[in-house]
């Protein structure tokens, strides 16, 4: 049976659709990463070595201002305020700063991530690297596009052929598989790149910079606008099992299905 139509995102009070509010939110987001870029305002530790930045609270207070101007009744679930419960079937999915440890190490790969989902299902997805001017974006049924440009996943069929991006989050058991995998996996593909931000890495996969990008530890922040991005871009995301993924997952391949079968057929042989 064909997939029904998509709905069109919502529209608020003042007459902005969900994108524009996304993407003024993210633009404004991505104006204070930029300027607090080198500075090292550590506010909290988290966990092992899970920093939290004055540039994490200030984005997330901006980007939650603008979307609960525009969409009061909607949810809202951050990285660092956690969880609101709103009066619609809709919550955004926010994390004000992805890649945090590259952000306080001054390395410039990290972004803002913004996603509205409706009843679990991603139906827009906004990943900003501010130091680039990169805007990664998708509505569901009308595409990926970096800036002004349509996206689609690398055609890259042979794992050997593969530039696969991998993190390994803060999970200390979790990171320990994935670095054994790594190992494993590294004499079968082209080359590996670990980026420090899983937003990043899977923006990458829908504009084919990464054949194929694998984790173990994500939250629904780091992983709901790529879900869309890549599965707007021809690509598909399972878990490990080859699964569909959807934003609750921690486990995550990403690639396009032909290599995303190759990639889980190399699992099952170790």
């Amino acid at each position: 049976m064909p997939e029904k139509p998509a709905a069109s995102p919502p529209v608020s009070a003042g007459g902005q659709s969900a994108y524009q509010v996304a993407r003024q939110a993210a633009a404004e987001a991505g104006q204070i990463l930029r300027k607090r870029y080198g500075q090292h305002n550590v506010t909290r530790v988290k966990g092992r070595r899970d920093l939290v930045t004055e540039a994490d609270l200030l984005s997330e207070k901006t980007i939650l201002r603008i979307i609960n101007a525009a969409f009061p009744a909607h949810g809202t679930m951050s990285e660092e305020d956690g969880t609101r419960q709103g009066d619609s079937e809709y919550v955004w999915i926010i994390d004000p700063l992805d890649g945090t440890n590259n952000f306080h190490f001054g390395l410039p790969l990290f972004c803002v991530n913004i996603a509205l989902a409706r009843r679990g299902e991603v139906v827009l997805g906004i990943t900003l690297d501010p130091m680039r001017n990169e805007i990664f974006r998708a509505v569901k049924g009308k595409g990926a596009y970096l800036n002004n440009r349509r996206m689609s996943v690398a055609d890259v069929a042979d794992l050997g052929d593969a530039a696969v991006g991998v993190d390994l989050g803060y999970d200390a058991g979790r990171s320990a598989e994935l670095l054994d995998m790594a190992t494993r996996l590294w004499p079968k593909i082209h080359c590996m790149k670990l980026l420090g931000s899983s937003s990043l890495g899977m923006a990458y996969v829908a504009c084919g910079r990464l054949s194929l990008y694998f984790h173990k530890s994500l939250f629904p922040w780091d992983s709901a606008s790529g879900l869309l991005l890549i599965r707007e871009a021809g690509g598909e995301v399972t878990d490990f099992s080859g699964r569909r993924a959807t934003i609750n997952d921690r486990e995550i391949v990403a690639a396009n299905p032909g290599l995303s079968r190759a990639f889980r057929g190399w699992l099952k042989q170790k």
